[in-house]
């Protein structure tokens, strides 16, 4: 444990962090670089370049795009895996050869194996496991993988690939299609993406990815290969592969990278082909924190306050696409205990979760969210989640389970939160009721997170600067109190660097607006429930809208006012 020795000798831990350390890597067996970072004691440079001083290995800092393709080919990938090796040069017959653990017995015995079988020399050099995540990625690269199924493709098939004799089913059954499908998968997880798109055009066939909430041109292929590719989604998802005429949605899950991950897929009729849409069901997400969802400060209080109630309505709303899902998910993986019955309904089913009872509506045969709803009251529920009130007969379904004593989780499409209550008495619900059973509503969007490594701070211009100033002095006494504007004062903007993919941006946050039900409010619902009064009396009380909310989050160096901007254009 010579890393954690330096550290210590070098005052950059205490001894009780010391012993802690070597008691979990005793414990679990983890590389005490692994865990070092981990606990994020210091930086990856900053550790590599101990260890390269404290090895005698020098230390190499590459870019994985200079590295050719034929360099990163020249050892397995499996090897390249297992012992987290990659070569990074060549120069005639000698390799050099970037290592994260070139202390690794094992490692070092492979590569001499390799050496010998391939009959090259080598040298070795340490690299940082940021950087053996980009060569690999590299290596991988999506382009250059689906080109390389497509040449075998039309090897095996000859030029004619989709000749007459040949059905689509059979060739969606190709190892070369197969691939080629497996690899636009792998890519879309290693990207963190949310959605695939695979569109068939005029002459080429165009798959995008979303990343951050954007679509990104990713990849275009010959237009004949779309059927088949098309055909082996469908084998998957257990979907009619002669049916091109309707739309069909179906899941599959698949093991990528030693995870499962599970993906919803939706196939359209267009003008050129079936376009097919594929969402990635990162398990991960339905287990985020509110923390992690950017519910903070008083907003992240009263949630944790309405969901200690017994009984009541927390309604979301906000477009599709803006993370309503992922809250209920994070509220439900609290409410979810053995001693109580949580039941759902859902179109669809996002994220799978044990304990809850999850049922999938399907309008086709008239199982509808009112039907679900009717049900779920003979099941003895404590805690029911309708995935949205879309008609008056669900509205008033969904306050009569909150009155008669249930916790009700569900959705509504408005603008904000205050336009959920004349929404609500559009649908039918008398006004005397919603006071009762209503106890928050949260609206809500998505922002891009700028990347940490990358951004650059700036002063903003005059215009910026006296928004900011001036949405500062709008917001609630208890937000702006806590705000400092110093003079001058600096904001972030994106620049972009291989870690976010050259975009700026790092992941996404929520934007929040919590509506909690007041005695104030409930007298004005019932005498004079409009828009513009409840917002004047909601922001009286402490509440912040995603405008303000996101103001915060651009003075803590958080998100761009580009970012806030777009997500908060259509607000009031």
């Amino acid at each position: 444990m010579k890393l954690i020795q330096e550290l210590f000798a070098n005052a950059v831990i205490d001894e009780k962090m010391r012993n802690e350390l070597q008691a979990e890597i005793g414990k679990t067996g983890k590389p005490e670089e692994e865990l070092i970072l981990e606990k994020k004691i210091v930086s990856e440079i900053s550790l590599f370049e101990l260890k390269s001083k404290v090895s005698g290995v020098p230390l190499k800092n590459v870019k994985a795009e200079d590295v050719s393709s034929d360099v990163l080919e020249l050892m397995p990938e499996e090897a390249a895996v297992n012992y987290k090796m990659m070569p990074i040069a060549k120069t005639g017959n000698s390799l050099q050869i970037g290592m994260v653990y070139p202390e690794n017995i094992s490692a070092q015995n492979a590569l001499r194996f390799l050496a010998n079988q391939e009959n090259f020399t080598y040298q070795v050099y340490l690299i940082t496991p940021g950087i053996l995540v980009n060569l690999l990625k590299q290596r991988r690269n999506i382009s250059a993988e689906t080109k390389k199924a497509l040449e075998a493709l039309n090897k095996e098939k000859g030029t004619d690939v989709f000749g007459k004799k040949l059905s689509t089913e059979s060739i969606a059954e190709d190892a070369p299609i197969i691939k080629m499908v497996l690899v636009i998968l792998r890519h879309a997880i290693e990207g963190n993406a949310s959605d695939i798109h695979i569109e068939p055009g005029r002459e080429k066939l165009n798959v995008r990815f979303r990343l951050n909430g954007i679509l990104h041109p990713s990849l275009f292929l010959p237009l004949n290969v779309h059927p088949a590719i098309v055909a082996r989604i469908k084998i998957l998802s257990g979907l009619k592969i002669d049916e091109n005429r309707l739309p069909q949605d179906g899941r599959f899950s698949i093991k990528i990278n030693n995870g499962d991950v599970d993906f919803r897929v939706s196939t359209f009729p267009a003008l050129y082909g079936e376009k097919v849409e594929i969402r990635v069901l990162d398990p991960s997400t339905g287990k985020r924190s509110f923390e992690d969802l950017g519910l903070e400060g008083r907003n992240l209080e009263v949630v944790k306050a309405a969901i200690k109630k017994p009984y009541g309505m927390i309604l979301f709303t906000g477009p599709t696409g803006s993370g309503k899902t992922t809250t209920q998910y994070a509220i439900l993986r609290i409410l979810n205990q053995d001693s109580v019955n949580i039941v759902t309904v859902e179109d669809p089913i996002e994220y799978s979760i044990s304990g809850i009872n999850q049922s999938q509506v399907k309008t086709e045969i008239g199982y509808t969210f009112a039907h679900g709803l009717r049900q779920i009251l003979r099941q003895d529920p404590n805690i029911i989640m309708i995935g949205e009130i879309r008609d008056e007969e669900t509205a008033n379904l969904v306050v009569n389970a909150a009155l008669t004593g249930h916790i009700v989780l569900s959705t509504l499409h408005t603008n904000s939160s205050v336009g959920v209550v004349p929404r609500l008495m559009d649908m039918g619900v008398r006004p005397f009721l919603i006071p009762s059973t209503l106890k928050i509503i949260i609206s809500q969007r998505l922002i891009r997170v700028l990347c940490s490594r990358c951004k650059i701070k700036i002063r903003p211009s005059e215009k910026v600067k006296n928004y900011i100033t001036g949405k500062v002095k709008s917001m609630p006494a208890h937000a702006k109190s806590g705000v400092e504007i110093p003079d001058p004062f600096y904001i972030y903007e994106a620049k972009g660097c291989e870690i976010c993919g050259f975009t700026g941006y790092s992941g996404r946050a929520g934007l929040f607006e919590v509506l909690s039900m007041s005695d104030e409010l409930a007298e004005l619902i019932q005498k004079n429930p409009l828009e513009s009064l409840i917002y004047k009396a909601a922001q009286k009380q402490g509440m912040l809208t995603m405008e303000q909310e996101g103001i915060l989050k651009v003075l803590r160096g958080q998100t761009t006012i580009e970012e806030v901007a777009r997500a908060t254009t259509e607000e009031r």
